[in-house]
């Protein structure tokens, strides 16, 4: 059967389709595009806010543990935001996570062990990320903005494991969302002294160059210590907020 210029770029424009289609997120930031496809972009986007919404709504005060996917059990690192999750859900918060494996699941796992409450906001992915099995409750998100808000929305503190370019976009985020007096100034705990040292020197580097005040190396806690990062968000959230335990419905 002979194929025509007519079929050629009506299969060159159904593939088009597809990439759209799946791939919604990175067509949107391509640039410019119809002013009808970016109209109903932003109803999809309010659709899966209000989504997060309604589903995380009764979640109670959180601490989201932000951290990378690919450590494994056996590594310490993994164990140390396992301890991160169990202390959390002791002093009663509940623990809010990317959703997915590696320090996530640590986290939602001592939350599980400690018998709190353990959440996720799952961002899907080609590779198809499934949530982790410590969850009591999760959204299946599609855009990372979206996620980035709900990560966010509901959390009184931010614990900060070792992790790639995703983990600092999140610090760096709620830094600056608080440095700027966007969001309250809520703790935020730097977890590994080790890992992180040339992070925090080219912090000192950028506060002598004066890019950032001395003072916004006060918003964050750099520390090894479980203890000493509970205490700190003991200290600036449950009676500076009065924050208080009470049924979370689930």
């Amino acid at each position: 059967m002979k194929t025509t210029m007519k079929d050629t770029v009506s299969e060159a424009k159904r593939k088009r389709e597809n990439v759209i289609k799946s791939d919604e997120e990175r067509y949107f930031l391509e640039g410019p595009h119809s002013r009808r496809r970016e109209f109903f972009f932003v109803i999809k986007v309010l659709k899966e806010f209000i989504r997060g919404f309604r589903m995380l709504h009764f979640v109670g005060p959180c601490v989201t543990v932000f951290g990378s996917a690919r450590f494994k059990e056996d590594h310490e690192i993994y164990k140390l935001a396992q301890a991160i999750g169990y202390s959390m859900a002791r002093i009663g918060f509940t623990v809010m996570t990317g959703g997915g494996p590696g320090l996530m699941e640590a986290a939602n796992r001592g939350a599980k062990e400690a018998k709190g409450v353990s959440i996720g906001c799952n961002i899907i992915l080609p590779q198809e990320q499934q949530p982790n099995p410590y969850l009591d409750k999760w959204v299946n998100l599609k855009y990372f903005f979206v996620r980035k808000v709900l990560l966010s929305k509901y959390s009184y503190a931010f614990v900060v494991m070792p992790g790639g370019f995703g983990t600092l976009d999140e610090l760096f985020e709620a830094l600056v969302l608080i440095q700027n007096q966007k969001m309250m100034r809520f703790p935020v705990v730097l977890m590994g002294t080790e890992y992180h040292a040339a992070l925090y020197q080219h912090l000192l580097n950028m506060s002598a160059a004066g890019t950032i005040h001395a003072a916004d190396l006060e918003l964050f806690l750099l520390t090894d210590s479980v203890s000493e990062a509970t205490a700190h968000i003991e200290k600036y959230t449950i009676e500076p907020f009065g924050l208080k335990r009470y049924k979370i419905k689930l």
